[in-house]
């Protein structure tokens, strides 16, 4: 008696079906993820500088509404990026898992060692308006910085374009000086959207 099941061979067409659609559940996972990242940097960026740019020029936007405003949003724009990052291909094989959750540990340690920089510098006499030239610049490094190692991991040229684009606007804006930093600085903001409507679209057809 032959206990063997006998098994057709899997179609040609529906192999091929099943790969693309394998391809396109791999895609989705790292599409997904980057444009909620962008979306919600293109948000806290150029909404938090505006509100700096602001602070500096009109009276109905004061300093102590402005300040927590725009520390509120980096901080929940990092938060997230560690969890979103973290989670961005597990369940691939691979190394991707592990990458993943230590470039997502990374947002937050190293947005708080630029906070202390800054803080170890006010107390030994930074004044407020170098202050406020140098968080902009410190924190847009350090998101161009992560950006061009998440293109990398992931081999993501969005993410190294913007990642450039936003090492360029940190150099560049302390030179404009204050408030107008600001302004040079949100520009940054209009960058991440424009990467999220094209992760947007890039989904849809990856769909």
């Amino acid at each position: 008696m032959n206990d063997t099941l006998d098994e057709s061979p899997l179609d040609p067409a529906e192999a091929l079906a099943l790969a693309e659609r394998q391809q396109r559940a791999v895609g989705l996972s790292f599409v997904k993820p980057v444009m909620v990242l962008y979306t919600i940097w293109g948000v806290a960026w150029l909404v938090g500088f505006l509100v700096l740019w602001l602070a500096h020029t009109v009276e109905w936007m004061p300093w102590v509404v402005a300040g927590p405003t725009f520390g509120v949003l980096i901080i929940a724009a990092i938060v997230a990026s560690g969890i979103i990052g973290s989670r961005i291909g597990r369940g691939v094989q691979g190394s991707s898992e592990y990458q993943g959750v230590i470039y997502g540990l990374a947002w937050p340690i190293i947005g708080i060692a630029f906070g202390f920089v800054g803080a170890g510098l006010i107390s030994q006499g930074m004044s407020t308006e170098l202050a406020s030239l140098y968080f902009p610049s410190a924190y847009a490094l350090m998101v161009g910085i992560l950006y061009v190692l998440g293109a990398a991991l992931w081999n993501a040229k969005s993410q190294l374009v913007l990642g450039l684009v936003l090492i360029v606007l940190g150099s560049a804006a302390p030179f404009f000086g204050a408030p107008t930093n600001n302004l040079v600085m949100a520009v940054g903001g209009l960058a991440f959207l424009v990467g999220a409507i094209h992760f947007g679209v890039v989904a849809r057809k990856v769909r």
